[in-house]
């Protein structure tokens, strides 16, 4: 039986989103040290700020100044941060109501260990030393009520900005949010024996036992009749281009970074499947890309997989021979 394989994999898509006169306010509060909430339509404070009611869905704008003190209202410990928290040593997750405010705030507690958290306890904001107006302005929260000495805000504590050199700065209309998930992929059998060919420069899939379908990739499983497949199948190389997309976003590939844009992905019939595979097109410029097209996949040296595939110089297949792999 192959060995079953695993690999580490990332998937990260920081996006960049404009704000609400809410959340920008919010934001543009936190930079100065400053924490805002906003009044919804039952006089409950909501913190953070929504734009709607959670209630009622009514437009909401009545912003309100709440403490930067306040009490657990839940928690859970972490003992071991991943990457992107917001301390490296253990902490607490915890939910906060601050003062003046309704609702809760989830934040990090630094606190020396689980046995030093409870449910009640009093908490303060820790600063970031460099504020750019984003939820990470909160570096953390600590135990105790009042500011420490030395702590005091450097700028007035109120609603409206503070100026600076005679001019108010400009207020925060957009953040970036960098999303990443590390994660630890097992293909499976099926799938392991599917890539351990291809590093053989070869194309497999498996026959379902009832339909008689031939799946590539593999999933172990026919997907229409519920059964096993074990059965394997050589399929390709070759194959037809049932439908595709031109992509004109930069994306960070690992495999080939050097990927210009605009480029084309396409669902790919390889020839003796009953199901279309995904793949870049190459050696053809990205117009000229079409349904019907044939393709035969490109290994690059070394590589466990095909790179890309490209024209294969036979004539475009018939609609009919592909219509149902669309």
């Amino acid at each position: 039986m192959p060995e079953v394989l695993t690999a580490p994999l990332v998937v990260e898509f920081p996006f960049t989103r404009s704000l609400g006169p809410v959340q920008s306010a919010f934001l543009t509060g936190l930079r100065e040290r400053t924490v805002l909430g906003v009044r919804a339509s039952d006089g409950r404070v909501v913190v953070p700020p929504t734009e709607y009611d959670p209630v009622t869905a009514a437009e909401i704008r009545e912003l309100v100044e709440v403490g930067t003190a306040g009490t657990i209202t839940t928690w859970a410990w972490n003992p071991a941060p991943r990457r992107g928290q917001p301390l490296t040593t253990p902490f607490a997750w915890v939910l906060v109501r601050l003062d003046g405010a309704d609702t809760a705030l989830l934040h990090a507690l630094d606190a020396p260990g689980p046995d030093a958290v409870r449910t009640g306890m009093r908490v303060r904001i820790r600063w970031a030393a460099e504020r750019t107006g984003a939820i990470t302005d909160i570096a953390c929260f600590e135990p105790g009520e009042e500011i420490r000495e030395g702590d005091a805000p450097d700028e007035p504590n109120s609603a409206e900005p503070a100026a600076h050199s005679g001019e108010f700065p400009a207020p925060v209309t957009g953040i970036t949010t960098p999303a990443r998930l590390d994660y630890t992929y097992a293909p499976g059998r099926a799938q392991s024996r599917h890539l351990q060919a291809l590093a053989e420069r070869r194309i497999t899939g498996e026959r379902c036992p009832s339909c008689r379908k031939v799946y590539v990739p593999p999933r172990g499983a026919c997907p229409t009749c519920g059964v096993a497949t074990d059965t394997q199948v050589e399929v390709g190389p070759r194959g037809t281009v049932t439908t595709f997309c031109i992509v004109n976003i930069t994306a960070r590939h690992t495999a080939n970074p050097d990927i210009d844009v605009p480029y084309v992905y396409a669902h790919i019939a390889l020839d003796g499947a009953d199901l279309a595979l995904h793949g870049r097109i190459g050696g053809i410029p990205y117009d000229q890309v079409r349904m019907g097209l044939r393709v035969e996949p490109v290994w690059t040296e070394g590589g466990r997989f095909p790179d890309h595939y490209r024209p294969s110089g036979e004539p475009d297949a018939d609609y009919d021979s592909y219509k149902e792999l669309l």
